[in-house]
């Protein structure tokens, strides 16, 4: 499985292109055949990008909610509907859908963060107006119950 860690400034051109960190190439076309897909996030202004054998198996799961569920169905709307496929290039870059790039206000500087299963893709400025805000929220004393027996 692979796992994605750590957060990386990155540039997009003005095609939308944006190369992919050399450290995590091999890993993505070993996985995925060089097969990413990226999709919105529902609660930050940013996009999801997973490689396609991870992204299967959150469609699966998606495709699993009942249809007759109203929050399911708008979940599957948009997480299924704005879902893109991109090819990994020879060098590394991905080209990203511009209705992508348009929601999560994608410009020249942008921010990848390794998130375990998957990246988030931030404009930089986004990531960095809602640094401080997830810092605040995080260091307050109240924890939630699955939170608590984490040891750092």
């Amino acid at each position: 499985m692979l796992f994605f860690r750590g957060i990386n400034s990155i540039n997009m051109d003005t095609k939308g292109r944006l190369a992919i960190p050399k450290r995590y190439r091999e890993s993505i076309s070993e996985a995925s055949d060089n097969q990413l897909v990226a999709t919105i996030d529902l609660q930050s202004p940013c996009l999801l990008v997973y490689t396609m054998d991870e992204w299967e198996v959150i469609e699966r799961k998606l495709m699993a909610l009942p249809n007759m569920d109203s929050k399911a169905r708008l979940v599957q709307r948009l997480l299924l509907g704005h879902a893109s496929e991109m090819e990994m290039d020879g060098s590394g870059r991905v080209l990203l859908p511009p209705l992508l790039r348009e929601h999560a206000k994608l410009e020249k500087e942008a921010i990848l963060l390794g998130q375990g299963n998957k990246f988030e893709l931030w404009s930089k400025s986004a990531w960095d107006a809602s640094r401080p805000d997830m810092l605040d929220i995080a260091s307050v004393g109240d924890v939630s119950e699955s939170l608590a027996s984490l040891s750092l």
